[in-house]
């Protein structure tokens, strides 16, 4: 008994000490800001809904100052009461306390266990999930594993002619091949790729373009025929419109010399005659397919170039979201808005419905190779009236 009332006393002489030392420096540990995200004892545990810049310093684990201010008070009367009276309502209350905590971070766990399971399922995954089967898909074309055959599907890059290079942009400081395709968004992709690049100079600023929008559409077009619409129909009209009008509409003599008088003469290229100029052999064979109704595999060759990414008009605006991130250049600009006008849903029985259905079929057959390559189906409205 005597050596149990020795540490009993020594035990209490120890509480006392530890209170007296609380009371002296009580200025100083109650002059110590803790960060939020500050954990108990020797570890740390991040709150995921915490900001990273805290509020005040966050203390380190090795000093003698780690714990904060509840919890080093907490500690000292905890062996106070046990030293002199055993378990009391404070103990219990203690206890309480620290079981209650223990429900709170168990409770953050299983929060953070979902959030991320939520991630998992996120758009982001599912965009992610979305590039992997159309980029799958393209192999597959190419590999042979489909049906569709078209020319060129097994060259290699170095058997391209350097001319059938001419709609990849290539962006060698942020390391970025871009292949346009006329009327699918490329006149903002082409601002965007000039905003990266750094390659045009602003004449209102004396510095290279940070707005996409910022930048002249006029600017990022190799070609006189974007300088204005009226010269773009003209140079059209001039290289296409008459030799369709005059060989497939059957048209003897001469013919205007300009869009505004075709159209008041009614000799404008219909889509009838579009259609047969297309699918005319010597059109295919000489190959003179403007890039406006080129098939983008001839365009792009997707069958030789591994693209990392696979956009679509249909999704243009996540899609564009979703790249800007992939290249980690979200912060420096946004994708330009574009006009929403989309052509209506009954175009295609409107346009067609002069064409046989057998001319359909060979019109689709011409491009089949770019269905399969991006995943579109038949246009059944089209083939199957």
């Amino acid at each position: 008994m005597g050596t149990w009332r020795a540490l009993r006393a020594a035990f209490i002489l120890g509480s006392l000490v530890t209170s007296l030392l609380i009371m002296v420096y009580w200025d100083d540990i109650g002059d110590l800001t803790l960060s939020p995200l500050q954990g108990r004892g020797n570890g740390s545990r991040q709150c995921p809904s915490c900001p990273r810049a805290a509020a005040g310093p966050r203390l380190a684990p090795s000093t003698d100052r780690t714990q904060s201010t509840s919890s080093f008070a907490a500690t000292a009367a905890k062996l106070t009461v046990e030293g002199t009276t055993g378990t009391t309502e404070e103990q219990k209350q203690g206890e309480e306390e620290d079981r209650e905590e223990q429900r709170e971070e168990e409770e953050e766990a299983e929060e953070e266990t979902r959030e991320g399971e939520e991630r998992g399922r996120s758009p982001a995954s599912v965009d992610g999930r979305e590039q992997e089967e159309r980029k799958q898909r393209m192999m597959d074309v190419c590999s042979g594993k489909d049906a569709a055959e078209f020319p060129g599907r097994t060259r290699t890059f170095e058997q391209i002619p350097h001319k059938e290079l001419d709609h990849l942009i290539v962006d060698d400081a942020n390391q970025i091949i871009y292949c346009y395709v006329p009327k699918v968004a490329c006149t903002n992709w082409k601002r965007v790729m000039v905003v990266l690049s750094r390659s045009l100079i602003s004449p209102s600023s004396g510095k290279p373009y940070s707005d996409p929008e910022a930048v002249p559409p006029r600017l990022v077009h190799n070609s006189t025929l974007y300088h204005n619409l009226t010269s773009a129909n003209e140079q059209f009209y001039r290289d296409f419109g008459r030799g369709i009008v005059r060989r497939y509409g059957h048209v003897s003599g001469s013919l205007p010399e300009s869009v505004s008088e075709a159209i008041a003469a009614g000799l404008k290229p219909t889509f009838q005659q579009f259609v047969t100029y297309l699918l005319d052999p010597d059109t295919e064979k000489k190959r003179v397919f403007n890039e406006h109704w080129r098939q983008v595999y001839r365009l792009c060759h997707p069958c030789q170039v591994k693209y990392d990414f696979i956009g679509r008009l249909e999704t243009l605006e996540p899609d564009a979201d979703r790249l800007l991130r992939l290249l980690k250049v979200d912060h420096l600009l946004r994708f330009p808005s574009g006009p929403h006008n989309r052509s209506a849903v009954s175009w295609e029985k409107e346009w067609f419905a002069e064409i046989p259905v057998t001319t359909r079929r060979e019109l689709y057959k011409l491009y089949e190779p770019d269905f399969e390559l991006f995943g579109y189906p038949e246009p059944d409205v089209v083939l199957h009236p």
